[in-house]
């Protein structure tokens, strides 16, 4: 036990030491070439990380029956690549201070459907997802000034975490570990700020069974209860890495709020509501979601939450 624990402590420190180098690496080369060399390396994972690919092409296989295996594996290689991608464009954005240098590497649409929201003073929750460069997202908002929280997941090793939180910080941004501050959530709502939320994972926390990709699974209530609690509107955003070479963030119209009266029937519909639009936008770029992780892990007759 003493030896796993020395190996993973080795191992997260060499994970840490490599990350700090590429964000480095990342702007000593031209963007194209970095992309491209992160593709690769994303690629080569696709081979090297067994475990990995095969809940890939398992989640692909459950998405899309009707594709032999032959296009499911052809994809999984892809969503390998395009997350090299974009975690390169991550890595490489992370010394950004300047908006005006951010902007050279993305478009944005529908923003008005952001600014009408704020203007309204109810709070704004950003509904997102792990597909793309999500963590771009946070800093689009963060450089217009909407100082969102960020709820997310600490990872297992506290360098990494602090790495990670502290570029989503630097810019106004501010990171909140899933599952804790909800009273600080929301009290920011209440107050007119903003919060961003993903919510297409199974994690340990209070969730709902809906429906996604014809199959159940569960799905955290955390955007629906916080919603409908503080009146806050529901703006989704998200990005993808573009056929032109540029990070695309789309934000969509307000989502209204099903209210029925009781309150665990709407946490329902809403959750599965919010979920619905996050399939649709992972169906127009499937290579560039996270398929790698176990979606479809806890079952109905499991007790979740």
């Amino acid at each position: 036990m003493a030896w796993k624990k020395v190996k993973r402590k080795i191992r997260y420190r060499l994970i840490y030491v490599a990350v700090k180098a590429m964000i480095i690496i990342s702007n000593l080369i031209p963007r194209g070439a970095w992309l491209a060399l992160c593709g690769f390396l994303g690629a080569l994972g696709y081979y090297l990380a067994s475990q990995s690919r095969k809940i890939t092409v398992e989640n692909l296989k459950r998405a899309y029956p009707d594709q032999n295996i032959k296009q499911i594996k052809k994809l999984a290689k892809r969503v390998f690549v395009m997350l090299g991608r974009n975690a390169g464009d991550v890595l490489r954005a992370y010394p950004l201070t300047e908006f005006s240098k951010f902007e050279e590497i993305r478009d944005i649409e529908g923003v008005q459907y952001v600014e009408r929201a704020y203007r309204q003073g109810q709070g704004v929750l950003f509904l997102t997802a792990h597909l793309g460069a999500f963590e771009l997202i946070a800093t689009e908002m963060a450089f217009r000034g909407y100082k969102p929280l960020v709820i997310g997941t600490a990872m297992k090793d506290e360098r990494l975490t602090q790495l990670l939180w502290s570029q989503r910080s630097k810019l106004g941004a501010t990171a909140i570990e899933r599952g804790k501050e909800t009273v600080r959530l929301m009290k920011a709502l209440k107050g007119g700020g903003t919060v961003a939320i993903l919510i297409d994972q199974d994690t340990k926390v209070k969730s709902v069974f809906v429906d996604f990709f014809g199959q159940s699974c569960a799905t955290p209530i955390g955007a629906a209860m916080l919603a409908l609690r503080t009146g806050a509107a529901v703006v989704p955003v998200f990005i993808h890495l573009g056929a032109n070479g540029k990070q695309q963030i789309r934000c969509y119209p307000e989502m209204q709020l099903i209210r029925t009266g009781n309150e665990a029937e709407d946490i329902r519909l809403n959750t599965q509501a919010f979920t619905a639009v996050i399939e649709q936008e992972v169906r127009k770029y499937p290579e560039q979601w996270l398929w790698m992780h176990e979606r479809w892990k806890t079952r109905p007759l499991e007790k979740i939450g």
